[in-house]
C-alpha cells in the first residue's frame, strides 16, 4: 500500500469529522488574476460547513511591498484570535483546486506554533463534484485566545537568500512553472525579471499534484531525485510570491525532511530587484 503524507486529510475523513469539538476549518483560496477567480465570492456562495475564509491578501505584512510577507506575531495572533482558533486545535486547511494555496497556510500556522495543521487532499472543487455538503451559511465564531509561537528559523529573508546563493550553502527548490523558471516565459507579475537564482532547481509544483492531492511519499522522493534535490541537506523552497514554495515544503516535511525554510519574498522580491543575479535556462 503506498504510503500518503501524515499532513493530509481526505475528503472522508473531514465529512465524518466535520462536527468534532474542537476542529476547525480554513478555506485558504487564493487566485493569481488571470485565474479569473474570486475567492471570497466562492466561498460566500458555498463552503464546507463550518469553514471561514481565510484572507491570505489580507493576513500579511502589507507594509513591506510584498504580496504575502509573513504577518508579525501580534498580528497574527489578532487575527486567528478573532477567526476562533487556538494553537490546540486540529486545523484543517483547503482551497478550491487542492494542493495550491493552502500548504501557504499550513506552513504560517506551523511556524506560528499551531500544533496540529493538515491539508485538504482533493480540494474543494473536488469537494463539491463529490456531493459533499456544502453551506452558503456564515459560520458563527466564538473569539479565542490564540497564543502564537513563531519559528522565524523556517522563514529565509532577502539577506539570508543573498547569502545562500553567494555560498550554495543550501539547496533551493523553486516551485513556479518550468518557462517561468527557465526564463522562456514572462512573469504574470509587472516588472520582474524572467529566469531563476543561481544554483536554484525547479521543482514545479504540478509535478508534486496529481488532481488535487499530493502524491504519494515514494513518487515524491522520485521526484527530488530527479530535480537534483539531496534529502539528506538544507532546502530552501521559494515560488513567485511565496504560496506555492509551500507546496514543496509540504512534500520535504512529508518525507521527514526538517531541516528547510521558505523564502517568503521570494522571486516577487528576487526578480524585481536590480542587485540581484539571475539566470536563465535550465538548472545548472
Amino acid at each position: 500500500m503506498t504510503k500518503k503524507s501524515p499532513f493530509v486529510v481526505s475528503a472522508d475523513w473531514l465529512e465524518k469529522h466535520l462536527d468534532e469539538p474542537g476542529l476547525s476549518i480554513l478555506d485558504a483560496s487564493w487566485y493569481l488574476p488571470a485565474q479569473n477567480r474570486d475567492p471570497r465570492g466562492e466561498f460566500d456562495a458555498a463552503h464546507i460547513p463550518g469553514a471561514i475564509f481565510y484572507d491570505q491578501d489580507k493576513i500579511a505584512d502589507r507594509s513591506s511591498g510584498l504580496p504575502h510577507t509573513i504577518p508579525s506575531e501580534a498580528d497574527f495572533e489578532r487575527e486567528m484570535s478573532a477567526m476562533g482558533l487556538t494553537v490546540e486545535d486540529t486545523i484543517i486547511v483547503y482551497d478550491g483546486p487542492g494542493m495550491y494555496t493552502a500548504p501557504r497556510v499550513w506552513w504560517l500556522l506551523r511556524t506560528m506554533g499551531a500544533k496540529n495543521v493538515l491539508v485538504l487532499d482533493g480540494g474543494f472543487d473536488r469537494w463539491k463534484r463529490e456531493g459533499r455538503p456544502v453551506t452558503a451559511k456564515v459560520t458563527k465564531i466564538a473569539p479565542s485566545a490564540f497564543i502564537a509561537h513563531s519559528d522565524m528559523s523556517r522563514v529565509a529573508s532577502f539577506e539570508k537568500m543573498r547569502e545562500i546563493v553567494e555560498t550554495g550553502s543550501v539547496q533551493i527548490a523553486d516551485a513556479r512553472a518550468p518557462g517561468r523558471f527557465s526564463g522562456d516565459e514572462p512573469e504574470p507579475r509587472a516588472g520582474m525579471r524572467s529566469g531563476h537564482m543561481p544554483g536554484a532547481r525547479n521543482v514545479p509544483v504540478a509535478s508534486l499534484v496529481k488532481d488535487g492531492e499530493l502524491k504519494n511519499l515514494e513518487e515524491l522522493e522520485e521526484i527530488f531525485d530527479k530535480a537534483g534535490i539531496d534529502l539528506t541537506k538544507p532546502v530552501v523552497t521559494s515560488c513567485g510570491s511565496g504560496v506555492t514554495a509551500a507546496v514543496i515544503t509540504l512534500a520535504l516535511e512529508s518525507l521527514g525532511h526538517k531541516d528547510n525554510l521558505l523564502y517568503d519574498g521570494s522571486w516577487s522580491e528576487w526578480g524585481s530587484r536590480a542587485d540581484t543575479p539571475v539566470e536563465t535556462g535550465e538548472a545548472k
